[in-house]
């Protein structure tokens, strides 16, 4: 993959670059590269970290937790191991781009398994469910099966998708939307109408061109929750992602996810990054039109790092409301009133005597009535609905580092309202995992679940709000609307602050692990100028200093 290297320009504001003269061959040493420091050390943090100080800047990552990682996180107790966050590996593609930008590959920093089936499905009265497959082929079997006519429909579904899939990933999520300018070429002109089409018309409606089966819509439409949103509200524009479930397939790595923070985390200390963990940012110091530092808590005393660039990777809406002074921000509270959050999430972390083989790596359970379930959690008055879709994963299905022998590690995902106040009263949040484990066992027939349970632990929007300053205590982060997409999410450089920008899943191009890695490359381009679409060349060459000699990548451990 590579950028376009006629539109590149190196610089941010006054460029450090220009600021810093060149005495290679003089007897002075030559200065040091431009510092900066980066705020919160999720995938987002880490990856923005490790590609800049491989640009050539000098990189300090400050991160509230004692651990990295954010939210991908991991919890252990009694030979259990649990990822506490994201569980679907998809777009495999955009992983091994982001590790040969520094100098390793996918392959070489994970252990990548198949899933088949890529999943399974429970619906709500009806008796048997539905295993979407490996590959296109069986899945446009299976759809024919559900519906007379719904495979050779699913096709053409499929087609659509993957054409949208690729023009998005070469032409709207690598940009910052500095400038459109790049974006006036053929193959997005020629495609302007139906793209125009797919943004102002929700998925839910689009997924009836494949078949009236509520159970072909469901499958199709939920994808919408993994980008914070709902399929009534989530633009057509992301059936692409049914490209990547039905055709490309789901990946697994073994370890689990906390392996891929591992793994970045490595990648950016090669690269010389200094990272400090239980250090919270309090303040984001200013001088004018810049931002000259931060202060942060460290062993109980508060602490100034100067800084000639800022990045935060932290929550966009903690970032601007809390760290900066009122007149210094440019998404206060009032751009924040008029946004909409992604679900919360209930999570139940479950360790399980016994084997559960009703159960696959990943299940979803789907709710008959459809409309009043994603009303309750996105509507005028929400609420947790009284029989929730939700997802369970079971990684020991395949890894058994994960569970202790003849045990079945359960991680359960309900999405609910985003509400910072949904979990503070541990009674409740009990009660409704207590309610949880009884659906599973009822729609899914696995015996005598809850007295089966061994270990157990529920996590609930306040955890996120407290955590990682979640904003309403949103498990992803703002919802993937027409409002919130592409040009129109926040962007990722402050209007008041010349070098302060931003990367993570609050700012585009949006939610998930693979959009978090491509807002670091993002936020590498906009530094530089660079305006080009496309993904940066492999590996990424230093445009701030000469780097030292060459070390090779870590590899796995």
């Amino acid at each position: 993959m590579s950028g376009d290297l006629d539109q590149t320009a190196v610089g941010f504001g006054l460029d450090p670059v220009d600021e810093l003269p060149d005495t290679a061959g003089s007897d002075s040493a030559p200065a040091p590269a431009p510092h900066v420091v980066v705020i919160g050390a999720g995938i987002g943090g880490l990856a923005s970290a490790a590609l800049l100080a491989r640009d050539g800047y000098r990189v300090t990552l400050l991160e509230k937790q004692l651990t990295v990682g954010g939210r991908v996180g991991s919890w252990e107790q009694d030979g259990f191991r649990f990822d506490t966050g994201p569980s679907w590996y998809l777009m495999p593609e955009v992983f091994d781009h982001f590790y040969k930008l520094l100098g390793t590959s996918a392959a070489e920093q994970l252990d990548l398994v198949r899933l088949d089936p890529g999943y399974r499905v429970y619906f709500e009265d009806q008796p048997d469910p539905v295993d979407i497959q490996s590959s296109r082929e069986a899945n446009v079997a299976l759809f024919e099966s559900l519906e007379p006519g719904a495979g050779r429909r699913l096709e053409k579904y499929l087609d659509s998708a993957k054409g949208t899939y690729d023009i998005a990933l070469k032409r709207f999520l690598y940009t910052s939307f500095e400038s459109v300018t790049p974006l006036f070429v053929r193959e997005v002109v020629s495609r302007l109408g139906k793209l125009s089409s797919l943004l102002l018309r929700p998925i839910h409606g689009y997924t009836a061109r494949v078949g009236r089966d509520l159970r072909i819509r469901q499958i199709l439409g939920y994808p919408a929750v993994f980008l914070g949103s709902s399929p009534f509200t989530t633009p057509a524009m992301y059936h692409l992602m049914s490209h990547l479930d039905l055709e490309d397939g789901v990946l697994y790595p073994m370890g689990g996810f906390v392996g891929i923070i591992r793994s970045i985390e490595r990648l950016a200390l090669a690269e010389g990054v200094t990272i400090e963990t239980n250090a919270p940012v309090t303040r984001i110091l200013t001088d004018g039109a810049r931002a000259t530092g931060v202060e942060y808590r460290r062993d109980g005393a508060t602490r100034t790092l100067d800084a000639d660039v800022v990045v935060s990777a932290a929550d966009l809406h903690h970032t601007e409301t809390a760290l900066l002074p009122e007149d210094r921000q440019t998404y206060g509270e009032a751009y924040w009133r008029k946004r909409t959050a992604g679900p919360g999430a209930l999570l139940l972390l479950l360790g399980v005597e016994g084997e559960v083989p009703e159960l696959e790596h990943h299940t979803l359970l789907f709710a008959k009535d459809w409309t009043e379930n994603f009303d309750a959690i996105f509507g005028r008055n929400p609420s947790v609905p009284d029989a929730p879709s939700l997802y369970v994963c079971k990684p020991s299905g395949i890894d058994a580092s994960v569970a202790p022998d003849g045990m079945t590690n359960l991680f359960v995902l309900v999405p609910v309202p985003a509400d910072p106040a949904l979990g503070t009263d541990d009674a409740e949040r009990e009660r409704l995992a207590d309610r949880v484990i009884e659906q599973i066992a009822a729609w899914t027939g696995v015996h005598g679940l809850s007295a089966r349970v061994r270990v157990r632990r529920v996590i609930a929007p306040s955890d996120f709000a407290s955590d990682i300053n979640a904003w309403q205590g949103s498990a992803l982060g703002p919802a993937h609307t027409l409002a919130q997409s592409a040009m129109f999410r926040a962007g990722n450089r402050s209007r008041t602050l010349e070098n302060l920008f931003y990367a993570g899943s609050s700012t585009i191009p949006g939610i998930g692990l693979p959009m978090c890695l491509i807002s670091a490359e993002v936020l590498v381009k906009r530094m530089r100028r660079d305006i080009s679409t496309t993904p940066l060349a492999e590996p990424l060459s230093p445009t701030v200093r000469p780097r030292r000699a060459a070390q090779p990548a870590p590899a796995a451990e």
